[in-house]
């Protein structure tokens, strides 16, 4: 009996966890982690390892399939899920290799949230960074709910949003030459930013 009762408390509490978690709570939780892996002196002698760890962290707060279809935006619909996913697939090596070195210069910039609305599943994460000079830029999370888990689906920086900024280069490139010369930049992209 007492052994139940112990289950059922902590069911309660890891639900009430749960059900309290709030989208700033989940963006600062990946932001330390992340801040915590690039100033890791281990970790700074291994690059590809301090990459996966980067990755693993990120990609636990990151929609990159919602960030592929909204970056693709009306062309998403003409594709099928075979498309879809190696486009998803291809965004979020994209995305990975592209804000890696920009992550990995931080140099303990200090991040400050300033304040969090949510309306229903949509949720918005105001912060912004101030450098050691003291210069300041703002740094805003878009999330939707997904299961209780707030994912990030845009990232806005002084007031661009990533997504919107894509959809417009990709629109562009689909709109001129079509969606096979997009794939095919993305792979050119990818294979430039891995390399040395």
């Amino acid at each position: 009996m007492l052994q139940r009762i112990m289950v059922l408390l902590v069911s309660i509490l890891f639900l009430a966890a749960n059900a309290f978690a709030t989208p700033t709570a989940d963006v600062k939780k990946t932001v330390d982690q992340v801040v915590g892996i690039v100033a890791d002196k281990e970790m700074k002698k291994n690059e590809q390892k301090r990459r996966q760890a980067l990755k693993k962290s990120i990609s636990q707060i990151f929609n990159y399939g919602e960030m592929a279809k909204r970056s693709l935006g009306k062309h998403w619909n003409q594709r099928n899920e075979t498309e879809k996913k190696q486009f998803a697939d291809l965004f979020a090596t994209l995305l990975e290799n592209s804000y890696a070195a920009k992550i990995e210069s931080y140099n303990n910039e200090k991040i400050v949230y300033i304040k969090e609305s949510i309306d229903g599943d949509h949720a918005e994460v105001k912060s912004k960074v101030i450098t050691a000079k003291r210069d300041e830029f703002t740094l805003d999370y878009r999330l939707i709910n997904e299961n209780g888990k707030w994912m990030v689906y845009d990232v806005v920086i002084e007031g661009v949003s990533l997504v919107s900024n894509y959809r417009s280069q990709f629109n562009r490139i689909i709109t001129a030459n079509g969606y096979g010369e997009l794939l095919k930049k993305l792979r050119t992209k990818n294979d430039e930013l891995k390399a040395p």
